[in-house]
């Protein structure tokens, strides 16, 4: 069989790997093989964690809420039962950029609940 040669496919091939994982440490940026597991590894990870921003995300408004809440003498899940009970359609999002930016409003919230 005869023997085939990369040529400039195998390089280009090669090149846009190593661009890829620009501002990686040590041979993760410098050698082929190294970079290429570097740039599947980071690859997998931003995959990931595409995903997991949306739980993180998520966690932190309900952790937001909470807090303001309770400085307001009510619990998240008082506070989230009431708003389904009285069809008050804030979603989590809308309710941590509220009780974050503006105290007065949200107060007004809690107290439309708990009345």
């Amino acid at each position: 069989m005869s023997r085939v040669k990369g040529g400039f496919v195998t390089r280009r091939r090669h090149k846009k790997i190593l661009k890829m994982t620009k501002g990686q440490w040590d041979t993760k940026h410098k050698l082929f093989r190294r970079a290429n597991e570097a740039m599947m590894k980071s690859l997998w990870y931003a995959y990931r964690d595409r995903r997991q921003r949306k739980r993180e995300m998520r966690k932190l408004w309900i952790a937001r809420i909470n807090a303001a809440a309770r400085m307001n003498g009510m619990s998240y899940s008082t506070l989230i039962h009431g708003l389904k009970s009285n069809s008050i359609e804030l979603d989590r999002k809308v309710l941590a950029d509220i009780a974050v930016r503006d105290g007065q409003t949200f107060a007004k919230i809690v107290e439309t609940v708990k009345a």
